[in-house]
């Protein structure tokens, strides 16, 4: 029951505790830790982390890598993060900011909230709203709400691929524009197209900016 404190580690490490919270700072290796209530604290680390918790919150914060992050109930907050990133709760919310690489986040319950992205994306939720700020582009950007709304804002003058459905879509000016508009679609290519960005809100409204 009592929490787990790993610092400066490196190599395989497997830990379990069935109700205290986890807090890992500098450590390297492959890493499988899991806790069944508190919150989990991962700083520092690097190669292969794979972490879940069936209620706590995650903080991740200055790790490179691949990460796996699981909680069923509280929230996520990644900060300053590199690599493969997986991030899913079945109930809080997400945030996150600094990241690069690509980042793949779900909630099945709250909002996502991401900014300073330099990163392949793909979020969704089935309640809260999803905010996200794109400054440089990766691969895509996938992003789908079942309940809110979804505002995006990506870097300007970038060639992109717009695939947008929603109750109501309102953008910037879209200037060297080829597809079609209409309130609730958007599809076509922005200058000259390129990356595939598509974004589905089933009952809210999308708002696109670029800066």
């Amino acid at each position: 029951g009592g929490s787990i404190s790993l610092t400066n580690l490196n190599g395989d490490q497997k830990f379990t505790t069935s109700g205290g919270s986890l807090h890992i700072d500098n450590v390297g290796g492959k890493m499988d830790g899991r806790t069944s209530g508190g919150s989990i604290d991962v700083q520092n680390s690097k190669d292969d982390i794979d972490l879940t918790t069936s209620g706590g919150s995650i903080k991740a914060s200055n790790c490179d890598g691949k990460l796996r992050l699981t909680t069923s109930g509280g929230s996520l907050d990644l900060k300053d993060l590199k690599g493969d990133i997986k991030a899913t709760t079945s109930g809080g919310s997400v945030k996150g900011s600094n990241i690069s690489g690509e980042l793949n986040t779900h909630t099945s319950g709250g909002g996502i909230h991401l900014y300073d992205l330099a990163c392949s994306l793909e979020a969704s939720t089935s309640g809260g709203s999803i905010d996200v700020e794109i400054k440089e582009l990766g691969k895509y950007v996938k992003l789908s709400n079942s309940g809110g709304g979804i505002d995006l804002q990506l870097p300007k003058g970038k060639g992109v691929d717009l695939d947008l459905s929603g109750n109501r879509i309102k953008t910037d000016q879209l200037g060297n524009f080829d597809g079609k508009i209409e309130d609730d679609n958007l599809q076509g290519k922005l200058n000259g197209g390129g990356v595939p960005v598509r974004v589905r809100s089933s009952s809210g409204r999308i708002s696109l900016a670029f800066k």
